[in-house]
């Protein structure tokens, strides 16, 4: 039996706002979760209006056939947002998609969900990945992975103060038992850290880090920003929410060398003058209003910024 969790999706209106829709326009949700911003499009799109999404997860895309299947103006495909580029092609939509909206990051009915493994809230299988078929989980990493690695990661991805002291942890334990269950982790890492953070439990920056890692996260927020110029219309527009520093960095940093050229080398200061900005920031980056975090606390920390292709 499927159970359904519920889901409120981040900075809706701003969303909308941001990608400005046109009714006959072609947009893609290349993070559907559970459909949350997708429905909201499809409200606004009209007959010949067009959302093409895609998902890793296959409870995401399970959700999408039972809201939106019998819709002719949506197509969904399971896979991570990397294959954006080759989702347009085939449909040979390059240099025509009117919007891209990316929601990064786990989405709250995975959070909900105790058997995927991604929270320290419930007791389940400690798995994380987006796609359960695909790649290693979380305990199968954690099994062998060098103790070097263990701390570079939760420093890296969860900077994370007492990494070294939670990967010597989490190695000298598996020698005894191996990590199966997210409770078993949560209370490891609450055991190894000395200093708690106010109104944060010990192990959130730890959990978070190993799922960054365990699903290539930050690699493919790379990979398919290097997609979008390609895709996106001119004066198209790019939508994205992060919720982790580390990405917000990454969506910045693009928009940023998009619009302004990469800073040139100090021994050629004049060096990139003549380049030619291909997108351009749309405002300021967004955060949830108060009243939203307060219907919904997991928008705490959303940052949403927009660009738009300029030719």
């Amino acid at each position: 039996m499927t159970v359904e969790y519920s889901h409120q999706p981040v900075l809706l209106a701003e969303v909308l706002t941001g990608l400005s829709i046109k009714p006959d326009g072609v947009y893609v949700d290349g993070t559907f979760g559970r459909g949350g911003h997708a429905g909201a499009i499809l409200a606004v799109l009209g007959p010949e209006g067009r959302l093409l999404a895609m998902d890793k997860d296959p409870e995401a895309i399970r959700s999408a056939e039972q809201q939106f299947g019998a819709d002719p103006r949506f197509e969904i495909e399971q896979g991570a947002f990397t294959m954006l580029s080759n989702m347009i092609a085939r449909r040979q939509l390059q240099g025509r998609v009117n919007g891209l909206l990316l929601d990064l990051g786990v989405s709250s009915p995975q959070l909900d969900d105790a058997s995927r493994g991604f929270s320290f809230s419930e007791d389940g299988p400690l798995d994380m990945r987006m796609d359960p078929s695909s790649g290693i989980s979380a305990s199968q990493w954690l099994e062998t992975a060098a103790e070097s690695e263990i701390g570079r990661v939760l420093k890296t991805y969860g900077e994370e103060r007492f990494s070294r002291r939670i990967a010597r942890s989490i190695v000298e334990t598996r020698h005894e038992s191996p990590l199966r269950t997210t409770r078993q982790l949560a209370e490891l890492v609450a055991a190894a850290v000395p200093v708690r953070e106010k109104n944060k439990h010990p192990a959130t920056r730890s959990f978070q880090a190993i799922r960054i890692f365990v699903n290539n996260e930050l690699d493919e927020i790379t990979s398919v920003l290097d997609q979008v110029i390609e895709v996106l219309a001119p004066h198209g527009r790019m939508a994205v929410i992060s919720f982790h520093s580390l990405e917000d960095r990454i969506v910045k940093r693009f928009i940023r060398d998009e619009y302004r050229g990469e800073p040139a080398p100090p021994e050629f200061p004049l060096a990139g003058m003549d380049y030619v900005p291909r997108l351009k920031p749309v405002g300021k980056a967004i955060r949830a209003s108060d009243a939203e975090v307060e219907r919904n606390p997991r928008a705490r920390s959303a940052v949403l910024r927009v660009a738009e292709r300029l030719q």
